[in-house]
């Protein structure tokens, strides 16, 4: 293996563009609803300096200095970490965190009863309870936005914030120090032993290594990359201008099967299908496998099936069925199949990491072999292990001693946990830009279980818990933290690379917390233009006293669809180990309700298609040759994204080139 030497001045630079990130993102994201700093797993900013320095500076540089040139690996380095401090800052963690812990009192403040109850049961170190201080949070200070950033963080009231920001750090440091081990654990298996494709990461990878032989300018100018470059270029150009200039012509990219599908019958579930037609989706598609993206839009139109196939049969299964929920998109009964379906495939992961998972567990008692070829992974997995357990033994710990039940808490926080591998597997494995869970880890527990045996604090705080910090995945943590280790694979000694994602993370939290508290102060959360993220919590909380009011039983249907799920799931990974003909990938089936499937479906269906008939025809080199097109899809629509991004920053209205 090459040693390559990761510079500590490439370590300083990405911090630096973390704190300019996580500053801008609360801005960017919510005052301006501009296209989204993070906005996913393949990041507009993060893409945004790889570009810069790997077609602008590294040329430049290697005319001046050649020792200045970034490599390859440092390159990704900054790339991995504006992905992860971005994340953090937005739908990651801070979008909907002080909304959270912030909505009892406000409720109360309201005159909604709701608010009252749960004050008087939820921790009061946890909660701001100071009804004064929340309604400055929410209705902003007066004359707040003539004030300096620095003149309302000195206006603050920084005593009534101190403790729950503190207690709330503390929990969100378990939390990641158990995702970090996690990733340590299985990064190496889905690596080295499994050769797991990252479809998301083949750009990024592509534009390091050409831009470090020097060699990006040629391959930029390249007539197939051009193609498939200018494509993506024209098409928004067009359509942004149409923004801004209604009297330019757009291309339409949006087109609905509503009018063409009957509200009866066998295709009634699809019509709320929509087509949508981006040019980075299908780029993805094309890097990813043939059986994953072939996968992803089979079980995405399978799904649609079954409403009108329960129709037919005389099943009309109202929502009501699942009693309350809090799911992202939990819509339908049928849908609870994915509590199944998750939980199967968790313990299918962890089933083909049972050799290395073994190995790890054995090396604390025999010693390090000589000349031993290090695991390709952040963080070792022995001391990854470690990792977990205190991250994990701490959260439980944390979420004691403010009065939840012990053995509830490690089973809710292994469900969590479960669920985020998983997710990790699908993003990473499924190259999906975009994702979204379809059941929140409580709605298993709620299905299978009467919420009277739950002691009413600790349903209260688990469902809260997980809308803080886990129910929301588009950014997420994990997926960003494996791409990490993915990226640093090439570095036999990875403390540095290490060093620098462990800064991203902790300037993610404490840089994005502080720019999210001043503009909330500042304009006033009720003022700012998101209330998805208002609505969405309060629901939350209206949710949770509406589970302590009125207990629920077990939902039979429920029941029945996780159970189906499950069996699905377990024939679909037994066919997948044992032939070799199988054509489907279990991960497709994951993701068949989920939210991001309505975008991304037809993407994968194109893209799937084009990577199908070019391997037939034309063998792999055609293959490695075509695929510059598709690279050239996704950097011109990145690049298009970017740039609008920019131009929104100066007007009034913004042109969104990706649906994120």
């Amino acid at each position: 293996m090459e040693r390559r030497k990761l510079r500590w001045g490439v370590v300083g630079l990405g911090i630096l563009l973390s704190v300019v990130f996580c500053a801008l993102t609360p801005y960017n994201n919510v005052r301006l609803q501009n296209s989204p700093l993070a906005g996913g797993h393949f990041p507009l900013a993060s893409f945004a300096v790889l570009l810069l320095f790997a077609a602008l500076y590294n040329p430049v540089a290697r005319k001046i200095a050649s020792r200045a040139v970034l490599g390859a690996h440092e390159l990704l380095l900054l790339w991995a970490m504006i992905t992860v401090s971005t994340g953090i800052a937005y739908t990651g963690l801070f979008r909907t965190f002080l909304i959270n812990i912030t909505t009892p009192a406000w409720l109360s403040a309201t005159g909604h009863p709701t608010g009252k109850a749960l004050l008087d049961l939820l921790p009061r170190a946890l909660f701001l309870h100071d009804t004064q201080t929340v309604q400055l949070l929410y209705r902003g200070l007066e004359g707040g936005r003539n004030l300096s950033w620095h003149e309302v963080l000195l206006r603050i009231p920084w005593s009534f914030w101190i403790a729950p920001l503190s207690l709330w750090g503390a929990f969100i440091a378990c939390v990641y120090a158990a995702f970090m081990g996690l990733t340590g654990l299985f990064s190496h298996q889905w690596i080295e032993n499994e050769k797991m494709n990252f479809p998301l990461l083949r750009v990024p990878i592509e534009i390091g290594e050409e831009s470090e032989r020097g060699a990006l300018w040629h391959y930029l100018t390249q007539k197939t990359f051009l193609i498939g470059f200018f494509i993506p270029v024209l098409l928004h150009l067009l359509n942004g201008l149409h923004t801004y200039y209604p009297q330019v012509p757009q291309i339409p990219v949006l087109f609905l099967a509503q009018p063409y599908i009957p509200r009866e019958g066998l295709l009634s579930g699809f019509g709320k299908v929509k087509i949508y037609l981006y040019p980075a989706f299908i780029g993805f598609a094309y890097l990813t496998s043939k059986q994953v993206s072939f996968s992803l839009w089979f079980f995405f139109l399978l799904g649609g099936l079954l409403p009108g196939l329960l129709q037919l049969v005389g099943w009309k299964l109202p929502s009501a069925a699942m009693g309350t929920t809090f799911g992202p998109v939990l819509a339908r009964v049928e849908e609870m199949q994915m509590i199944g379906a998750f939980a199967v495939f968790f313990f299918f992961i962890v089933w083909l990491a049972r050799y290395h998972l073994k190995e790890t567990a054995l090396s604390f008692f025999k010693p390090k072999a000589a000349g031993e070829e290090p695991p390709k992974s952040l963080v070792h997995p022995k001391n990854a292990m470690i990792l977990f357990l205190a991250g994990a033994g701490g959260a439980i710990v944390w979420m004691a001693s403010f009065g939840m039940d012990p053995l509830p808490a490690v089973l809710f926080l292994g469900v969590c946990f479960m669920l985020h591998v998983v997710t990790s597997r699908l993003i990473c494995q499924g190259g999906l830009p975009y994702f979204t869970l379809t059941a929140a880890p409580s709605d298993g527990f709620l299905s299978m279980m009467a919420t009277k045996a739950i002691a009413p604090l600790t349903l209260a705080m688990a469902i809260i818990i997980q809308k803080v910090a886990f129910v929301d995945v588009r950014e997420s943590l994990m997926p960003s933290l494996f791409h990490a280790s993915k990226a640093a694979e090439a570095l036999r000694t990875r403390r540095r690379f290490l060093f620098g994602i462990l800064a991203a993370m902790v300037l993610g939290v404490v840089v994005s917390g502080a720019a999210m508290l001043v503009m909330s102060f500042q304009h006033g959360i009720t003022m700012l233009p998101d209330d998805w993220a208002v609505e969405t919590s309060r629901r939350v909380h209206e949710g949770v006293a509406q589970l302590l009011r009125y207990p629920e039983e077990p939902k039979k249907w429920s029941m029945v669809f996780a159970s189906v799920g499950a069996g699905v799931m377990a024939l679909l990974v037994f066919g997948y180990r044992r032939f070799l003909w199988w054509p489907l990938h279990p991960i497709g089936y994951l993701t068949t309700y989920s939210s991001a499937l309505r975008i991304l479906w037809f993407s994968f269906l194109v893209g799937w298609l084009c990577n199908t008939l070019v391997l037939r025809y034309g063998g792999v080199k055609a293959f490695k040759e075509v695929r510059r097109l598709f690279i050239g899809l996704i950097v011109g629509d990145m690049v298009m994204a970017v740039a609008w991004l920019i131009v929104g920053l100066f007007m009034p209205i913004s042109y969104h080139v990706l649906p994120l």
